[in-house]
């Protein structure tokens, strides 16, 4: 049986970040639920022409990756070059897009995900979120000071809110009141 091709990426407009929010979203879904992590969708694009450079979903890579992890790692192998050296041949115009503001801490001792996009220098210049953070595995989520503090702007699109964390949060235990 062969492999299915993958699915184009829709043609969005530039600007649209509901657009590419949405596109994050869908990407979220693929992610398998599990009560440990959230599943969350992160969309790379070259702000100035308007391509996708790379996506990526929670555990979409061997390992307990993440979405944004798994956008840089497989750009660094789509390149092939280390992710220590990807910063050199990236754009420096890249927007990046997350369901879920990156995290700033990781309890498994992975690298967070804010600092896999600080390493990449001034590449990143923008991050869209579809929501912060919950406070459900680490509390007092400090990337969007991290990231600000590094010049990069972070902008909250809304509108999603409740979808987002539908997907996010399926396979977590539901409290019962």
């Amino acid at each position: 049986m062969s492999e299915a091709a993958p699915s184009p990426i829709p043609e969005i407009t530039a600007g649209d970040h509901e657009g590419f929010m949405r596109l994050a979203l869908s990407l979220a879904t693929k992610s398998p639920p599990k009560p440990t992590n959230y599943r969350v969708g992160a969309v790379m694009v070259d702000a100035a022409t308007n391509n996708v450079l790379a996506t990526g979903y929670t555990l979409e890579l061997p390992g307990n990756t993440h979405a944004e992890q798994c956008c840089i790692e497989k750009l660094a192998q789509k390149h092939a070059v280390t992710g220590t050296h990807l910063a050199d041949i990236l754009p420096d115009t890249i927007t990046l897009y997350t369901t879920i503001e990156p995290c700033s801490q990781r309890l498994s001792g992975n690298t967070p995900c804010v600092d896999r996009i600080l390493a990449l220098g001034n590449r990143i210049k923008t991050v869209y979120v579809g929501v912060q953070e919950p406070d459900t595995f680490v509390s007092g989520n400090s990337s969007r000071r991290k990231l600000e503090n590094a010049g990069i702007k972070v902008h909250l699109v809304s509108g999603l809110e409740n979808d987002i964390l539908e997907v996010a949060t399926a396979g977590h235990e539901t409290k019962s009141s």
